[in-house]
């Protein structure tokens, strides 16, 4: 496993991680999800990302209890604040009442007494950014949360809250996490990434493989079992069009010449670049924590004319 800075900070994370969205107390057992955590740990993997409201909760139990069993020094957790995850009209946002109670219940859930990364989930409109500011600099101040960042907010929307920290001297956001895979780039490419590595901010990047479609897998069809198969997870048939699977099975072809997977042709590519600090993955099985694992290798095979191939059929159209 190789392991690069979070940004500027001294944070030193896998390149590629393991997140529990979707998969963590909703598709899986507890005890896969705890088995995929230790043998993820045992492989190098030191950073382990969550949210409060992923399977409401039940997404930083399962992961609290994995980690009882780790070295805590060890780990890098990560969870997130914004989306509604207690009653009341201030039971959601990134108001200082709703950060300061979300983040004690996190912590209760995760069975630990600080998360290393905490992000600011969504731009909240309602509460002013000197006010989340202010709050997540207490949080570090106290030693709840050691880096603060924003996940999904527009470059225009971080350099504000990064200006407010200065302004203020206040701790400013360490990372940002965005989604970047094959079909989702250009806002991450033209403006994330340019703005984020002008202020020495890490990205954790997320959906690397476009919520498994970029896998191949539904190619002939959605399988059961499949994510796209569940009730709550409809959404995302609207995404397997019959576009982006003719450019999944291309990129399958190439895959293929190189002795690879297609899923893991789509992490290779996304972390050829270096300004990204980690790749957050998700995984159901073992072996495919194995396969994910794999493509760090797999980088060095993606000379020139590779990734002018790979250009070419990305370039068809519907590329958001």
């Amino acid at each position: 496993m190789h392991y690069r800075r979070l940004g500027r900070s001294g944070l030193k994370v896998s390149e590629i991680s393991l997140g529990a969205w979707i998969t963590f107390g909703n598709q899986i057992e507890q005890q896969a999800a705890i088995d995929l955590i230790h043998t993820a740990y045992d492989q190098g993997v030191n950073f382990f990302d969550n949210a409060d409201m992923y399977a409401g909760g039940q997404a930083e139990l399962v992961m609290g209890k994995a980690i009882q069993g780790l070295p805590r020094e060890a780990l890098v957790i990560s969870s997130k604040v914004f989306w509604p995850t207690m009653p009341g009209p201030n039971g959601r946002g990134l108001s200082r009442k709703h950060v300061m109670e979300s983040i004690h219940a996190s912590l209760d859930r995760l069975g630990t007494d600080y998360v290393d990364l905490y992000f600011c989930h969504r731009y909240d409109p309602d509460t002013p950014l000197e006010e989340v500011a202010r709050v997540m600099d207490d949080l570090v101040h106290q030693g709840k949360v050691l880096y603060w960042g924003t996940s999904e907010w527009e470059a225009q929307q971080i350099a504000q809250v990064v200006g407010v920290c200065r302004q203020f001297g206040l701790v400013p956001p360490s990372m940002e996490q965005p989604q970047y895979n094959m079909f989702h780039r250009r806002r991450f490419e033209e403006d994330i990434a340019p703005t984020c590595r002008e202020l020495g901010m890490g990205l954790t990047t997320f959906s690397p493989l476009y919520q498994g479609i970029l896998t191949g897998k539904y190619n002939q069809g959605i399988p059961g079992g499949s994510r796209a198969s569940m009730e709550d997870l409809a959404w995302m048939r609207d995404r397997i069009t019959p576009e982006r699977l003719a450019r999944v099975r291309s990129l399958t072809a190439i895959a293929q010449e190189l002795e690879l997977t297609t899923g893991q042709l789509a992490l290779a590519w996304i972390l050829r670049r270096k300004e990204i600090s980690s790749v957050i993955t998700g995984a159901t099985r073992l072996e495919q924590l194995d396969e994910n694992l794999a493509a760090a290798e797999a980088v060095d095979l993606l000379t020139n004319e590779v990734l002018e191939r790979i250009e070419a059929v990305l370039e068809q159209p519907a590329v958001e």
